[in-house]
């Protein structure tokens, strides 16, 4: 692939996907799953139902996770890799019973074409579904409310069945935003009036909507590395020819088009590839079976070269990026978006201590809460001690480019309330 054409501009609107760019403000909706509770529509998410004796198999053969212990309404966030051991897509999965399981995410269409190019008994179906998720410190009275009965037993990453407004869905307690949170999962027939129950009675409860501006702050401050975000796809190499061949002529523009920007350049379309040890994921690894990708990851978990980090960038360095913008005897830098690119691009800048690179950053965003300019990164081991001093270049290449100084930090940046005790609320 020529990693030329990466860099030209995207069709369509990225953020027109979670619907207004803004409904009260960018500011407004960042802070409400902090100190009240925030509703995101993801229900453009790709999900699909495997069913069949050879399910769980197919799951093992493509998943590095580990599925010795799996409940039925239990789910997992499964990784699927290339045999180079880099992130093809990851996504949810759960299980709905002895042989049915629900995938979300880009990994539908991988599971699925290993699936029908292997030998599985399996019958697989798209599924047009809804998939809001509400989170925040009131999110729980909330649900509570509308749903009429108690959800303080639910496990982390275990699914419910309730009603809302006499439609039956499944509740999976999870929470993208680091803090309490669920997603509601059910028919698109019934969307609208979910939707509209969750919203009337959130008034009570501080609700906000979150629009397309402020949604990904969240994967941010919480370190949720994101596709096309944090990483590319690994599928442009020879051994996934026939797999990207099929799902560029199976998706729509928007879901086959990939584009960087930023100071990080390469001719290797690889190197803005992944692999799940890089973006904080070994811990879900493990090698009790056989899967794509088995032995390279075996050897990376032994020895790592990056992990993932957070950088604070100083806001006196970024002051002056806005500062040129009103400074007519020069060419101003390039442009940051607030609170961060709305594009759909992956946005990877050059990380350099004492002059050598040593890492890439990515999912540049402001963070209203902390009041500071943040940014994921993956970094070589040997320089990631929290609090070390690094560099970022700010500007494309052959263009105007700025030193901002930054801190590295821990990743998460925010804490992980997630997992809290939901019967001492």
């Amino acid at each position: 692939m020529n990693t030329q054409d990466m860099r030209k501009t995207p069709e369509g609107y990225f953020t027109r996907r979670w619907g207004e760019p803004e409904y009260t403000d960018w500011i407004d909706e960042s802070m409400s799953w902090k100190q009240t509770c925030s509703i995101g529509d993801w229900s453009f998410l790709w999900e699909r139902t495997f069913k069949g004796p050879d399910a769980l198999k197919l799951f093992s053969d493509t998943c590095v996770n580990s599925f010795q212990k799996f409940d039925i309404l239990q789910s997992k966030h499964v990784t699927h890799t290339t045999s180079a051991g880099k992130v093809i897509a990851e996504g949810i999965l759960t299980r709905l019973g002895d042989d049915e399981f629900l995938l979300f995410g880009r990994g539908t269409f991988w599971v699925d074409y290993v699936r029908r190019n292997g030998h599985y008994d399996v019958v697989s179906q798209s599924q047009d579904g809804f998939n809001f998720q509400v989170a925040g410190p009131t999110a729980l009275p909330l649900l509570e409310q509308v749903c009429g009965q108690s959800l303080r037993d639910v496990k982390f990453m275990h699914s419910v069945r309730i009603e809302i407004a006499s439609c039956s869905l499944l509740a999976l307690r999870q929470g993208m935003s680091g803090e309490i949170g669920f997603e509601l999962q059910g028919p698109q027939a019934d969307a609208a009036k979910v939707y509209a129950a969750i919203i009337e009675a959130g008034a009570d409860y501080g609700l906000r909507r979150l629009g397309g501006r402020a949604v990904f702050i969240n994967h941010l401050e919480a370190c949720f590395p994101t596709i096309v975000t944090d990483y590319m796809p690994a599928i442009f190499e020879p051994e996934m020819e026939g797999y990207l061949q099929e799902f560029r002529a199976a998706m729509p523009s928007f879901a086959s088009t990939f584009n960087v920007a930023g100071s990080f350049d390469s001719k290797n379309v690889s190197d803005w590839y992944r692999s799940p040890v890089e973006l904080g994921w070994g811990k879900t690894i493990k090698f009790d079976h056989e899967f794509i990708g088995r032995e390279a990851l075996e050897k990376e978990v032994a020895e790592p070269r990056r992990v993932i980090r957070t950088l604070i960038w100083n806001g006196d360095d970024v002051a002056k990026v806005y500062a040129s913008l009103f400074q007519k005897e020069q060419v101003p830098y390039q442009f940051m978006e607030m609170p961060r690119d709305q594009r759909g691009f992956m946005y990877a800048d050059r990380v350099l201590r004492a002059g050598h690179d040593v890492g890439v950053t990515t999912s540049r965003g402001y963070s209203f809460y902390f009041r500071e300019m943040l940014s994921l990164c993956t970094l070589d081991i040997a320089h990631a001690d929290i609090g070390n001093e690094v560099i970022v270049i700010w500007g494309e290449p052959g263009k105007p480019q700025i030193e901002i100084r930054a801190t590295v930090a821990a990743a998460p940046y925010k804490q992980d309330n997630r997992r809290a005790d939901l019967n001492h609320l």
